[in-house]
């Protein structure tokens, strides 16, 4: 089960909402001041989003107000689509998010569309219940630009913006070469905004509430694993150590963590001192990426982790690039020989040179995590590894023995279809501070 916890009193800028475990209906997402498109106009939000500092929240953490200048000015008409297709295993929010609060990622593609002078718009997933709730949507209250949901099968490369932009266009959901990109040549050869569907929320937020950019544009939903402790989805400010996050998720004296799904890659139990901020994270070679935290129990291996994470990467290889294949399977078969104690004495330096030269090989980012989740393991934990030269790992022979992808997933929480009522408020079962958030009741997740 994944339980989600609320922020102190609940503002109005949460994205969670004031009941995450329920479908938000039309009527209550207006009286919040959702789909008020009088009140503030397109050139004026994206002044504001630009002022905020918004960063897209699918992975890459690319400024909003830049990608949207740049779809505007690409000399056609746009296309713009909210991408839901979560790909990460250690990811829920999106997937939450388009089944609670789909009114109001359609308000902020709606938005989205308005800045760039979009014709049409996709709401791109690969959650059948979350598109029967989009589509729901849709029909409660009719977009002012005709949007079209597209399914697709649930893949680590799936959500890629060059693979959504292929499979909108009815091919298979793989990336392609770079250049073009989407923004430059996207859906029909048209300029297309591929943006997360966060994103979105927190740009229609951002145009109902434009006095809080700032802080609209400083929180963040992140997806807490591993450990001890229950899989918990919850809404944070910038700022917050890990280490806080640590004790909230139930493993206060972690190990380490692995960062931003299996972009970040690992960081010792020093790094969870890093406050939760995409700058900080970056200078210590790290990354929030999806905003989903998968902790290091005490006594864990961070060899049997990183092994999980590149197996993982290696098993959901598209298959394309010959450097991929090859690549995300070496660097696999190189981390379970380290833990089964059968590495030979030139293991740590094919890691090291793997780790420095294949990134930016592929034709998306798999081959980058895999790498460089090789290249965290050697710069956080380096004292533990010449242990596993020429002899197992009792931690490692353990862990790997109920090791897979599966234990890498994290449920979806369950969320009500029914309605909420705009004149029904809820309130939530306890509260304390956003940085260490309290629980509403257990919700029952799904995967």
């Amino acid at each position: 089960m994944t339980v989600i916890r609320l922020p102190t009193a609940q503002p109005p800028d949460s994205v969670l909402g004031a009941r995450p475990d329920v479908t938000e209906s039309a009527g209550a997402y207006r009286a919040t001041g959702g789909y008020r498109s009088a009140t503030i106009r397109p050139d004026e939000l994206l002044r504001h989003l630009e002022a905020s500092g918004l960063r897209g929240r699918g992975g890459a953490g690319f400024p909003v107000a830049v990608k949207l200048r740049a779809v505007r000015e690409g000399g056609a008409v746009p296309v713009v689509v909210a991408n839901g297709e979560e790909g990460e295993p250690g990811s829920v929010k999106d997937r939450w998010l388009l089944r609670a609060r789909p009114h109001l990622v359609l308000d902020g593609l709606a938005r989205a569309a308005a800045m760039t002078g979009a014709a049409r718009g996709y709401v791109y997933l690969s959650d059948p219940e979350a598109g029967a709730r989009v589509r729901r949507a849709l029909a409660e209250h009719p977009p002012p630009l005709p949007i079209e949901v597209v399914e697709t099968d649930r893949t680590y490369v799936a959500g890629e913006e060059s693979a959504v932009v292929r499979r909108i266009d009815g091919g298979p959901a793989l990336p392609t070469a770079k250049p073009p990109r989407p923004f430059e040549r996207g859906v029909g050869g048209a300029p297309t905004l591929v943006s997360n569907v966060e994103t979105l929320a927190r740009i229609a937020l951002t145009a109902s509430r434009p006095g809080l950019r700032r802080r609209i544009a400083r929180s963040t939903l992140v997806t807490l694993s591993g450990g001890r402790g229950t899989p918990l989805l919850t809404e944070i400010p910038y700022g917050v150590p890990l280490r806080t996050l640590a004790a909230a998720h139930g493993t206060p004296d972690a190990a380490g963590a692995l960062m931003g799904g299996l972009f970040g890659g690992l960081v010792d139990a020093r790094g969870l001192d890093l406050p939760v901020e995409p700058g900080a994270l970056a200078a210590a070679g790290t990354a929030l990426g999806c905003g989903a935290i998968r902790f290091l129990a005490a006594g864990t291996c961070p060899v049997t982790a990183a092994t999980e994470a590149v197996g993982h990467l290696a098993a959901e290889s598209a298959r394309q690039c010959g450097v991929c294949v090859t690549g995300t399977a070496a660097v696999h078969g190189a981390l379970r020989a380290l833990a089964a104690g059968t590495a030979g004495a030139d293991t740590l330096a094919n890691l090291t040179r793997w780790a420095q030269g294949l990134p930016g090989r592929g034709a998306c980012g798999l081959l980058d995590a895999a790498a460089g989740t090789a290249g965290s393991l050697l710069r956080a934990f380096p004292r533990t590894l010449p242990s596993h030269l020429g002899a197992a790992c009792p931690a490692c022979a353990a862990d790997l023995t109920a090791a897979g992808s599966g234990r890498l997933a994290v449920a979806v929480p369950e969320v009500s279809e029914a309605p909420s009522s705009p004149s029904a408020p809820s309130t939530p079962s306890a509260r304390t501070s956003p940085s260490a958030p309290s629980a509403l009741p257990v919700l029952k997740g799904t995967p």
